[in-house]
């Protein structure tokens, strides 16, 4: 399992598949994977392009956060308050949405449900917006977060590259490199930080440039 080592409020760890992965669904990934697909991206609708591109992701990282973005931000601004909610919706298809990017990354060979953790574990804590939350940074969050979405372009390209060597390991030896999977699953949580803190407005706490 990766681990996180720096405590932030939005956390996430996949579970290392220490075992023979499937080759033939491995193999047919990019066709087995376009049913959930196409569930996620109606979940998601189109802002959900939008923001795979800001987090320098082609091909995940889906959540409902840019759904409810502007209600959230004039609500924390004019009555400081993040209607629990719209936060579980962002929660619940944000966890739904990390388990297809895993499934299509190759990190799992079990098929993303739309209602159980399987591998993929999301916590982002539910914040007090009177006692956590400044009311009017929400207004300059996604500015403040252009170094992250640099990074996290090239970041992404090489954990795209990753992905397709990952591919083929997987096909020769049934195998996901224990050090690639760390990586990939690090850029994910970095741009997953990223997007908690810009768009789902979850937290003030600017997202280290860290993996971990």
């Amino acid at each position: 399992m990766a681990e996180n080592t720096v405590i932030y409020p939005t956390r996430l760890t996949i579970d290392y598949p220490d075992r023979v992965l499937n080759r033939l669904t491995s193999f047919f990934r990019i066709f087995t994977i376009i049913p959930i697909a196409i569930i996620i991206s109606l979940l998601t609708g189109p802002g959900a392009s939008w923001r795979q591109q800001t987090n320098g992701w082609g091909w995940g990282a889906a959540s409902g956060a840019g759904v409810i973005f502007l209600p959230t931000l004039l609500m924390i601004l004019f009555q400081q308050k993040y209607p629990k909610w719209w936060y579980d919706w962002s929660l619940n298809i944000t966890k739904f949405g990390g388990r297809v990017v895993s499934y299509f990354a190759l990190l799992t060979d079990v098929y993303p449900s739309t209602d159980e953790e399987q591998n993929v574990h999301i916590d982002i804590a539910y914040p007090d917006v009177k006692k956590d939350l400044n009311r009017w940074l929400p207004l300059v969050k996604w500015f403040l977060a252009i170094p992250h979405y640099i990074v996290l372009f090239f970041l992404g390209i090489a954990a795209g590259v990753c992905i397709v060597i990952a591919w083929f390991a997987i096909l020769f030896t049934g195998k996901y490199p224990r050090g690639i999977f760390d990586f990939v699953v690090g850029v994910y949580r970095w741009g997953l930080r990223v997007m908690s803190y810009a768009f789902m407005l979850i937290t003030d706490k600017y997202p280290p440039f860290s993996a971990d």
